[in-house]
């Protein structure tokens, strides 16, 4: 089932403005540019998991409040105490789980993350910056990767890469058994 996805650049505009901040403002704060504020309130870009979990911190929330939509089941961030494990965001409607691998300061540049899925779940994206793509090895199970009207089934230990600036999705092909992605998401130099 297809669901719309939260409105995540009208909620980070929202509470900006409820703080009376400038995009200067939030920028200094998140360590996110100014330019790809601007695009991510727009809805011009997505943005990743680490831009907004960046963006939560700079506007003093939780990520969930940047993720809430209507009639759609939370979202929950959270660290590890041990701090061993990165910044983990859970989907629980979806059945996917995202943990994020790489430090913050590398946002926007080179991000690494380790997606979960249940039986049957799927993570879609609408299109990131202009020239971003992903790297993704399959860890565990079986997954199926669209992007715009491509399509790909991977197995264990299958790389692919692709450009991520059109719509794209990943989903486990299997009802019963877990799948795992290793994924490296690489922005193109014009954004840096």
């Amino acid at each position: 089932m297809e669901t719309t996805p939260p409105a995540i650049g009208k909620n980070i505009q929202r509470l900006r403005n409820s703080r009376k901040l400038t995009l200067n403002v939030l920028s200094e704060r998140s360590g996110v540019s100014k330019a790809m504020l601007s695009q991510i309130e727009s809805d011009k870009v997505n943005p990743t998991v680490a831009t907004v979990w960046k963006i939560a911190r700079g506007l003093n929330v939780e990520l969930h409040d940047l993720l809430d939509a209507q009639g759609e089941p939370k979202r929950v961030f959270s660290v590890n105490p041990a701090g061993d494990e990165g910044p983990k965001l859970e989907t629980r409607d979806k059945g996917v789980t995202i943990k994020i691998l790489s430090p913050m300061h590398m946002v926007e540049d080179l991000e690494m993350y380790l997606v979960s899925f249940d039986g049957h779940s799927k993570l879609a994206s609408e299109p990131h910056y202009p020239g971003t793509q992903e790297y993704l090895t399959v860890v565990k199970g079986a997954v199926e990767v669209k992007v715009g009207e491509n399509t790909a089934e991977l197995r264990k230990g299958d790389f692919l890469v692709y450009h991520c600036d059109i719509e794209h999705s990943i989903a486990n092909l299997s009802s019963s058994q877990p799948a795992q992605v290793h994924m490296v998401v690489r922005f193109s130099p014009e954004k840096r």
